[in-house]
């Protein structure tokens, strides 16, 4: 292993009482980051010794495991500047897929993306997220079955009856050693796992809900472990807007930036420094709940005026332009709390109206930089969202819930 990789996992550059096998996963990771990234034209071994800082033994044991897992193939010769061409490798993005569902209060979205995000199926269906747990897992269950099913499998270890829960360790199970069986010589991978968003506001660490807006009956669920145990993988739960942000900082988007959903409600997912943040709690980003009028409208959430109140009562009576200046009034207030680089804006009432949302909020952005001498933040709809909305804010959402469970495959821990 090389010093830098040493360094980078380690924390603070020592290597004494490191956990070896750790330091493998998160070299193995950065190997597959680089892979991933370098398409189809692939990567030397030793332009990935270069990249990652760690010696050509160890990529070359490294890629060895990930060629005999399927998850790595040659791509090729590429002339070099002294002696044989070089083999180069690239990733292979059918060896592995993941679900991500995104579970909005009248709606579900669910895609199965391949090892470079790329959707290779998607359902969408009615849902009344008020129906009861039962009915509810039942329809994720369905849709997440019925995805894997396509393409010619099922979630290894799921349980042959609905509800019946997965022995620990058990493959498919929660923590348990993610393999398959052998088929033609190769070995073919089961689903990585199964992102599930939705609104918040939850405990992303434990998968628990809390009251989500609108319906208290949700709270303390524990939809993580329950839907590991139905589907029989894991299980990775976040607030939809954490989950497009991710989808989002992956795809590309850099710096600091705030994700503003509209939709069914209101919430923010907060990318700072390229990472999704949380919050120690992992309550960050109730970006709706700020209250900006003490005796405006009641709000789901029990207060009154709040922004997501405001908002959405403004849509109600059909003066979108008062809530494209009530969301850019609390845009205004995240970005002088938090210096981000832009606003991006997505949800399907910010998609009916993009150039009135966009313009709006861009108002109220530009006259609060003019009164305090700061360059103005710039905002526009997000990617995959809109006008540019050939898939629209809620697959981008689903995208990014499955993103969520390869983030940790590629180094990215959680996101």
């Amino acid at each position: 292993m090389g010093a830098g990789a040493a360094g980078r996992a380690g924390g603070n550059g020592a290597t004494a009482g490191v956990n070896l096998l750790g330091l493998r996963s998160h070299n193995t990771a950065l190997v597959l980051d680089l892979l991933r990234t370098a398409g189809a034209e692939g990567i030397s071994r030793l332009e990935l010794a270069e990249r990652t800082g760690l010696t050509p033994q160890a990529v070359s044991k490294i890629t060895a495991r990930l060629r005999a897992d399927g998850l790595a193939a040659d791509a090729g010769r590429r002339a070099s500047t002294g002696g044989k061409p070089r083999t180069v490798l690239r990733l292979v993005p059918e060896a592995g897929h993941a679900v991500g569902v995104h579970l909005d209060r009248d709606e579900l979205r669910a895609v199965l993306v391949d090892l470079d995000g790329t959707v290779v199926g998607e359902r969408t269906a009615p849902l009344d997220l008020g129906a009861g747990a039962e009915a509810v897992l039942t329809r994720v269950a369905g849709a997440v079955e019925g995805l894997w099913g396509e393409r010619g499998g099922k979630p290894r270890g799921a349980p042959a009856e609905p509800g019946r829960p997965v022995e620990p360790g058990a493959p498919g199970a929660p923590g348990a050693p993610r393999g398959g069986a052998a088929v033609g010589g190769r070995r073919r991978l089961s689903p990585l796992g199964v992102g599930i968003a939705l609104p918040g506001p939850l405990d992303h660490a434990r998968g628990v809900l809390h009251r989500v807006t609108g319906f208290p009956e949700w709270d303390g669920f524990p939809l993580r472990d329950a839907l590991a145990r139905r589907l029989g993988v894991p299980v990775v739960v976040d607030k939809d807007t954490n989950a497009a942000a991710l989808g989002l900082a992956v795809g590309g988007e850099g710096g600091s930036f705030a994700y503003l959903h509209l939709g069914t409600g209101l919430g923010a997912g907060l990318v700072i420094g390229g990472s999704v943040h949380r919050g120690p709690r992992t309550g960050a980003g109730e970006f709706g709940h700020q209250v900006l009028q003490l005796d405006g409208p009641r709000c789901g959430c029990g207060d009154r005026g709040c922004v997501e109140a405001l908002c959405l009562d403004a849509v109600a009576r059909g003066e979108t332009s008062e809530a494209a200046r009530v969301l850019g009034t609390g845009a205004a207030n995240l970005v002088g709390l938090l210096d981000i680089d832009r606003v991006l804006l997505g949800g399907r009432i910010v998609e009916a109206a993009p150039e009135t949302f966009v313009r709006g909020v861009r108002e109220v952005l530009e006259a609060r930089a003019r009164r305090t001498g700061d360059t103005p933040v710039p905002v526009r709809i997000a990617s995959g969202g809109g006008e540019e909305g050939r898939r629209g804010s809620g697959q981008l959402v689903a995208e990014g819930a499955a993103q969520s469970v390869l983030a940790p495959l590629f180094g990215r821990g959680d996101g």
